[in-house]
This record gives structure tokens, sequence and C-alpha cells, in this order.
């Protein structure tokens, strides 16, 4: 054997050694996806109102501290939501209208008289707000099923323009998930102004029985003589600092040694907090969690950048904590979501899958053999290795980059068995026809690989360039498809070209065959 010839068969052993190295064993090394390991598929919609309402009552805000501070008298300001802002009882409608426009003009198209206003989105602005909030939503989803430790996790959009598709390989605890991907996680601290008081009435005494338009009432959970019952706090309205000014959450304990989550707050929101609680030492600050009073401390002194979020009365447990720091970190959801659809894979019928999908690849495999070797005989035995080894080098393509396996992916490999079939048989009939014009077995070998190379390239990278489209485009199963088919392709060349070839050259050594079993 020469040494140009040795160095092609180590170099073939040293790429089927990559690639046994890569996916042994398989149960540890090959990444399943939902349909073979497993796991739970949910379909969510958005819920955009909720978007455009948070939009609407912040708008509504900014009106009523404006109009108080330029002293611009008038009866009410409402959110109506979803898209609007009503205004009533405006008496200096001048004065009104351009002190409105420095705020609204950019987002909201004015209506009415008479001193009575209506600001309704502007569609476009309406639109934009939307689609932004599935996309926020999208995102943080996302990073919530990261932080759940989920291997290959498919979120993506689905059907309807706000509809979010779901897939969890693997995920047992379905409740878990379901719970932490749904909650909002909004954190507001606000300053309080009254409360707490067991009624809501007792509460609202001091106010004459209205809640002022700047402040809410929230519910809490008492501790002392009212531990356990349902508290009410009037807070202001604006917060203070919120979830987005959150730089990160972790698991914690309180003074009590209880569990706790602590945060810490990124540049902006330290300085904002830094001033409330410089300005509101000795007063209250409830710390509340979607529309829920979690504690309410005494402010001692001038805070910046760090807090503590304790569980009240009851407590948080360690899972809560847990959950809850979690989602802090990942943010809070823009809206609401709804379940529309939920599917649990098992993992029997995900082994199931997998079972079949072997059973086809080798059912494949060997009627693909017998045919080789009933019609070409001999040389039929270079086409089996040949197509062999193509399975075991994509296996540890796959492996590597730690692509996953899925239904379609496994069709993928019954398709690769094909078209590692198809170049062989280029090859063998292009043989064939060279051996019949009179030629020498190693001429018409030579001749063979030669001519059909670029048909073979060809066909290749046509098939590359449709399966990058599939990619591009499709969504996770056909993605799963199209991954397979790239590497496919890509080993197949090396094998129906290359590794048959050296086949060949090992086969006939150094002597001249006056014959070959083709």
């Amino acid at each position: 054997m020469n040494s140009n010839l040795k160095w092609k068969v180590v170099a073939i052993l040293a790429v089927v050694a990559l690639a046994v190295f890569s996916f042994y064993p398989p149960q540890q090394k090959v990444r399943l996806g939902l349909d073979l390991k497993g796991g739970v598929h949910l379909v969510m919609r958005v819920q955009t109102d909720d978007a455009l309402k948070v939009e609407t009552e912040a708008v509504a805000e900014r009106l009523r501290e404006d109009f108080t501070t330029k002293n611009i008298a008038f009866t009410s300001i409402a959110a109506a939501p979803p898209n609007t802002v009503v205004v009533t009882g405006v008496q200096n409608e001048q004065a009104f209208r351009a002190a409105s426009d420095e705020i609204t003009a950019a987002g909201y198209d004015r209506s009415g008289g008479s001193g009575s206003f209506t600001f309704t989105l502007k569609p476009n602005i309406e639109r934009t707000l939307r689609d932004e909030s599935v996309t926020q939503a999208l995102q943080t989803i996302e990073r919530r099923v990261n932080e759940l430790g989920v291997a290959e996790p498919i979120v993506a959009t689905h059907g309807a323009a706000d509809q979010i598709l779901v897939q969890m390989p693997g995920v047992t605890d379905v409740n878990r998930a379901k719970e932490i991907i749904r909650s909002t996680a909004l954190l507001e601290l606000k300053i309080v102004e009254g409360g707490p008081t067991s009624t809501r009435e007792a509460l609202l005494q001091a106010t004459g029985g209205a809640v002022p338009d700047n402040m809410e009432v929230v519910l809490g959970v008492g501790d002392g003589v009212n531990a356990g019952a349902t508290v009410f706090y009037l807070v202001r309205k604006v917060a203070a600092v919120t979830g987005r000014d959150l730089r990160n959450a972790r698991a914690s304990l309180d003074e009590n040694n209880q569990p706790a989550v602590g945060f810490t707050l990124n540049n902006e929101g330290a300085a904002k907090f830094g001033r409330v609680t410089q300005d509101n030492i000795g007063r209250q600050l409830a710390i509340i969690l979607d529309g829920k009073v979690q504690s309410a401390p005494v402010i001692q002194s001038r805070i910046t950048d760090e807090g503590r979020i304790s569980g009240g009365a009851g407590g948080f447990t360690t899972d809560e904590v847990q959950n809850l720091s979690l989602m802090l970190r990942s943010g809070a959801l823009p809206a609401s979501l709804t379940y529309l659809e939920e599917r649990t894979v098992g993992p029997t019928l995900g082994a199931d899958s997998v079972r079949a999908g072997v059973y086809a690849s080798v059912a494949g495999l060997a009627l693909v053999a017998l045919f080789m070797l009933a019609y070409y005989k001999v040389t039929g035995i270079n086409a089996i290795v040949s197509v062999a080894l193509n399975l075991v080098i994509l296996l540890g393509f796959m492996a590597y980059i730690g692509a996953t396996m899925t239904l379609p992916g496994i069709a993928g490999f019954i398709l690769t068995i094909g078209m590692g079939v198809d170049s062989n048989v280029l090859i063998f009939e292009r043989i064939k026809e060279e051996l019949a014009t009179g030629k020498g077995v190693r001429q018409s070998i030579a001749a063979g690989f030669d001519r059909v190379f670029l048909t073979i390239l060809d066909t290749h990278v046509a098939s590359l360039i449709s399966a990058a489209f599939l990619f591009q485009f499709g969504t996770g199963p056909i993605r799963g498809f199209a991954t397979t088919l790239t590497f496919g392709l890509l080993s197949n060349v090396f094998t129906a070209v290359f590794v048959s070839r050296t086949l060949f050259e090992v086969i006939l050594g150094k002597r001249e065959a006056k014959t070959l079993s083709i």
C-alpha cells in the first residue's frame, strides 16, 4: 500500500472514530426532541389589550400630574381600556390643548370639545404596541424556559400574530412549568398612604369613602393581630420602582431566617429608589407583586440598590422563592396569557417513536443492501460500506453540534440512505459504461469517479440550497428535517466520492485486475 493510500485510509478511520466518539453513548450525547423524548407542547395567546391598557393608564397619570402642576382645572381623567383616555370638566381649553399636545401628540388622536375630550391611540401606534407585546412576551418566556434548564426548547410565534408556541422536551413537572411561564411577575414598590385596615371602608374613611385619583387600593395579607387575614392598603398609583429597574433577583433569607427574595437594582432604579426612600423615612413601603402586597416594611433610612421581598405572615416556601427569583430575573410579561392548546407527550410514546425510527432505518438499509448485492454483485459491498459510514458520520455531526433529533430528523436519516445509494448508482453505472468501451478496471474506476464528481456536487449543492430555505422559513419539525438533510448531504459527498474510491483502491492494491464484479 503506497503512502498516499495509507493517508487516505488513516483520514477515513480518523473521521469515523471522531464521529463515534461524538455520539457514543447515544443515550447521553444525542439530544432528542419533544416527539422522541416526551415533554410538553403549549400554544398560548398573548392578551395584547393588557399592553394597551398599561399604556393608556400611564398616559392618564401623566396628564393628571401635568394638569395639576400647571393648575389646569378638570373634573376627571380616566383610561377607557384598551386604547382611549377620557378627560371631562375642562375649563381652560386653550391651556388644556397646549399641555395635552406635549404628552399625546405623537401617539394619540384627540377628539371632542365643550370641556370633554377623548384621546385614542393612533392605529399605527396601537399595532406597534401589540406587536411589541408579543415579541417581549416571547423573549420573556424564552428566558424563563431557559432558566428552567430545558434542553433545546422551542419558543416561537405560531398561527395568528398573537399566539406563541412552546415545546419543552423532557419536562415532567407540567404544572410548575405552566405557572412559571404564565405568571406576569410584575414587581412594584409604592409608598403606603393608608392602612393596613381589615376593611375597605375603614381604609377610605379619611378620604370621604372615595379613592383619590392618584391612589389605589391594594390587597395584602396581615400579620400580628391580623395574621393570615386579608387587609387593605391605600398606595400611590405611580410606582417608585418597578421590575423593569431590576438588575438581578436571587434566593436569600430575611431577618427571621425565613426564605425570601433578595434583589438589586440597576443604576437608574437605584437613583429613583434612593430619592423616594430618603423623602419618606418613617413611612411604609409596599412591596407589591402581581397586584398583591407581599410586605410593607417601614423605611428606616435611605436605600439605594438593594432590597428584599419577604413572604409576609404566611411566608415563602423554598420552592416559591426559587420560582419567584426565576420570574423576576427573566422580566415581567407585558400582558397576560391564555392557553389555547396543551399536549403532553409521554416518554413511553417517545421511546416507541425512537424504536420505530431505528427499525425503519435498519429495514431500509437492509433492503438497499440486498438490492445493491443483487444488482452490482461484489461491488455492491462498496456501496453498503459507504452508506453505513455515511450514517455514522451524520450521527456524529448531529451530536457534535448539539442538534436535536426529531421524528422528521429520523426521516432525514432514511432519506440519507437513499441519497447515498443514488450517488453510488451514478458512479457504478459510469464505471460500467467505461468498462464497455474496453478500458481497464483501474482506468474505468478513475474515469467513473472523475466524470460523475461534478454531477454529484451539482445535485448536492442544489439540495443544500433547498435545505437552507427549509431551515430559514420552517418551524421546529421542518428545521429538524433540514438540519439532518444538510449534514447528510455533506457526509454523503465525503463517503460516496472519497470513501468509496479509497475502498476500490484498497481492494485492487498493486495488482492489475482484469475483471470487476459489477
